[in-house]
Parts: structure tokens; sequence; C-alpha cells
């Protein structure tokens, strides 16, 4: 578990999860503009990386909430990761979606979720933090005790986690922004002028390249 921040953001950059384009910046689903695009659901297609990611989800959602009697992820990216993750800490799971369903039970929540259930949540990427927290308002509307949630990346934005500490939620990441410009840097993949255009877009992302 030691430096796990650097060495997932170097696997991420070797499997090519993280692309890095300061000069021809990619538009996010929010319209944001955006240097950096991170697709963590390549993480699944590396067998050893899998694992790694795995068993350091469950073991820092075992170690810090001890109490969790059930495990859930954020749909879609980290329904696997949430299995993989209560797979091997020997918990049930179930998942959130981003609404309920428009069609059979109309159920949002995807699982056996016993009322005043003790829950640590799992997700892939924070980025706003709006859809983490979604999953985090439909699990207690549905009586559960949430812990805290235990992601595989983020952004580190300040609005993000302005909005966890107003909602009283604990992050704990895997990896994180700095560290994966830190490694990015130190492998040769961005220069000193781009990794001050990427240290930028991070303080004002909402306004960046406008």
């Amino acid at each position: 578990m030691d430096y796990i921040d650097r060495k997932l953001a170097a696997e991420l950059l070797r499997i090519g999860a993280v692309l890095l384009r300061p000069q021809e910046p990619f538009t996010w689903a929010s319209g944001w503009h955006s240097p950096i695009y991170c697709d963590n659901r390549k993480i699944f297609s590396d067998p050893s990386l899998r694992s790694m990611v795995a068993g350091a989800l469950a073991g820092i959602a075992a170690k810090k909430y001890p109490e969790a009697q059930v495990v859930a992820g954020v749909a879609t990216g980290a329904i696997a990761h949430g299995v993989l993750a209560a797979d091997r800490m020997g918990k049930p799971f179930v998942y959130v979606r981003p609404k309920p369903k428009d069609h059979g039970t109309k159920s949002q929540i995807e699982g056996v979720l016993p009322p005043g259930s003790k829950v640590v949540v799992i997700e892939d990427l924070v980025s706003t933090g709006m859809s983490s927290l979604a999953a985090v308002d439909a699990l207690r509307e549905a009586g559960a005790d949430v812990l805290g949630m235990v992601a595989v990346f983020t952004y580190g934005f300040g609005l993000a986690e302005e909005r966890f500490s107003e909602k009283g939620v604990e992050l704990t990441t895997l990896s994180d922004y700095g560290a994966l410009i830190e490694e990015a840097v130190k492998e040769g993949l961005i220069n000193p002028s781009d990794e001050e255009v990427l240290r930028q877009w991070r303080e004002n992302p909402d306004s960046w390249g406008k």
C-alpha cells in the first residue's frame, strides 16, 4: 500500500487510461474544456492492475470502516471495482444507478440493502463530485448509514472537496491529479510549459480554455 498514489498514476499512464493533451483539449460532457481525459475502465482489461486496484480499495475500505456491512458501487464505472472489492472483503454488494429506472421495479439501488445498513461506497473517478454524492443521497434516502467513500482517482477540485464536506462524506482515493502530473513529468510525457498549463487548469477548470 506504500506510495499507492504514485504507483497507480504510473500504471494508468502505462495502459493509456490517461490522455494528456494540453495543446488539444478535450471537451467534457459538462462543457468544460480539459487538457486531460481519464478512462479508468481500461483497468478492467489489465489483470495485474485490476487485481492491484481491487486489493487497494478493499484494504482501505476494511481498514477505515471495519464496521461496514455492505459495499455499494456507483454505476456504471465503479460497479466492477465495487464487486471485486466486496468479494475480497466478504461483504454483500449493491450498486446505485444515476436515477431510478423507468420500468419494472423502478429501483435506483440494485441488490439487497437492509434498512440501517452501514455502507462504504466505491467510486472510480471523482470530478465535480455531483454524481458521486447523488449516489450517497440515494443510499441515505433508502435508510443506509453511509460511512464514507473510497475512489480510484480524483482530480482534487476545490468544488468537489466543498461538496463532500457539506454532505459530511469522507473521501479517500488511491491516486490523484497531483501524483499523476508528477509521474507524467518524471516519465517525460509532458514538458515544463505543459506542466504549468495542467496545473492552471486544475485551479480553474470551469473557465480554463474559454
